[in-house]
């Protein structure tokens, strides 16, 4: 499980000032359910992820994944997590097998247990035909699903996507659609960051609207839904920031 209780986070910009990314974000994620926060380019989606996963200090609130403080006990939470970033890359002279094996190593697991879980998520994610293959040949989408493999190989109870289908193919964007969806039905702990209105449809038990660094809406699509009087989920999230905005 994920709890976060006020999260904020506060950066200093010499031009600036103070910049609030994250301000007193507060929700629960649960085993076998994906949290979907959604919201636009900057509303502290990823601020957010990046405090859970530890690595960011909030600058107030806290935050437990599988039990752990993020503060106080950052190693135990991930050991437990698995954090994909939008922004992750891959080392270009390895094979997709040897970059998957190189973080088992990193998380201590034996080569025997490494070898059976990259069969495992080569399957799942369809990676047989370029799991030999150097990381520097890859199209995108074979280099997400890399970095899906290399974050997962733990197997931890909880999930974390930011932005997974990020500039991928209708084709592979379903995959990874559908493998999130398994991870859910597995019970895992998932929390799935998008600003695709479709994805959070058909894969989000609980949603959340983040915008200007607040969370500004919480609940199931048809909650939603009835507090926004509309059905089109980008009109609901239009009405609802549009709320926000006008306060």
């Amino acid at each position: 499980m994920i709890e976060a209780h006020h999260l904020t986070k506060t950066f200093k910009d010499k031009k600036r000032g103070e910049i609030h990314a994250v301000e007193g974000v507060s929700f629960r994620a649960e085993p076998g359910r994906i949290y979907g926060l959604l919201g636009a380019n900057g509303a502290g989606k990823t601020t957010t992820l990046r405090m859970l996963a530890t690595l960011l200090q909030p600058s107030k609130g806290s935050a437990t994944v599988a039990g752990f403080d993020v503060v106080r006990e950052p190693e135990r939470v991930r050991a437990n997590v698995g954090f994909l970033a939008a922004s992750t890359a891959l080392y270009a002279r390895l094979t997709a097998r040897e970059m998957i094996t190189y973080f088992g190593d990193l998380n201590g697991l034996s080569r025997p247990e490494i070898k059976e879980r990259i069969r495992r998520l080569s399957a799942d994610l369809d990676m047989d035909e370029f799991l030999d293959r150097r990381c520097d040949k890859f199209s995108t989408g074979m280099k997400q699903k890399t970095s899906i493999a290399r974050t997962l190989i733990h197997d931890p109870a909880v999930m974390i996507f930011d932005e997974p289908t990020l500039g991928l193919d209708v084709m592979t964007a379903r995959a990874i659609v559908k493998f999130v969806r398994e991870c859910r039905d597995r019970g895992k702990t998932v929390i799935y960051s998008t600003h695709v209105m479709s994805e959070v449809e058909k894969l989000c038990d609980r949603i959340g609207i983040i915008h200007d660094g607040r969370l500004c809406a919480e609940g199931t699509l048809a909650e939603l839904r009835a507090r926004a009087g509309e059905q089109d989920l980008e009109e609901v999230f239009v009405k609802i920031v549009g709320v926000e905005d006008a306060k």
